[in-house]
């Protein structure tokens, strides 16, 4: 039986991230009608403590919080929406906005919105670079160019 990448890390993730998984799939199978857009939203728990990541005073790189960006990316400019919630320099929960308006753009926007939650919540948002996800090549190019200009937000 081949459960592919997402049963492999939600083994060795744990119950947060099945949860999450089911969440992002139980809000990506909702129909929507043509021409929306679909935010996709999937937290993970708080994280209390990480061991090896905090500085040697305890405190971490980012302050915890909610911050938001647009990711410009290719020669048009294309533009996503980026909403990250930090705790701890942990990525505790994210919203990707689709803002294309061509339906091919579109339908791929929408589809790295839905897996990208599984790919970072959870992380440290330093370990971060998203690369060709869900048949995207452009968007996670968004994704990065907004997740740098919420580090500096962020950054304390």
């Amino acid at each position: 039986m081949n459960h592919g990448p997402a049963a492999t890390l939600a083994v060795k993730l744990g119950p947060a991230f099945t949860a999450g998984i089911a969440a992002g799939t139980a809000l990506t199978s909702c129909a929507s009608t043509p021409g929306s857009v679909q935010a996709v939203e999937v937290s993970a728990p708080a994280i209390e403590s990480r061991q090896g990541s905090a500085s040697p005073a305890g405190e971490w790189d980012y302050v915890d919080g909610q911050y938001t960006a647009e990711g410009q990316y290719g020669s048009l400019p294309s533009s996503i929406g980026v909403t990250v919630t930090l705790s701890g320099d942990i990525i505790t929960g994210v919203i990707v906005i689709p803002h294309a308006s061509d339906p091919t753009s579109l339908d791929l926007q929408k589809r790295f919105a839905a897996a990208v939650p599984g790919v970072v919540v959870g992380r440290d948002i330093d370990e971060i670079k998203v690369d060709r996800l869900a048949g995207s090549s452009g968007t996670p190019q968004g994704f990065n160019a907004a997740l740098q200009s919420i580090k500096a937000q962020a950054a304390k």
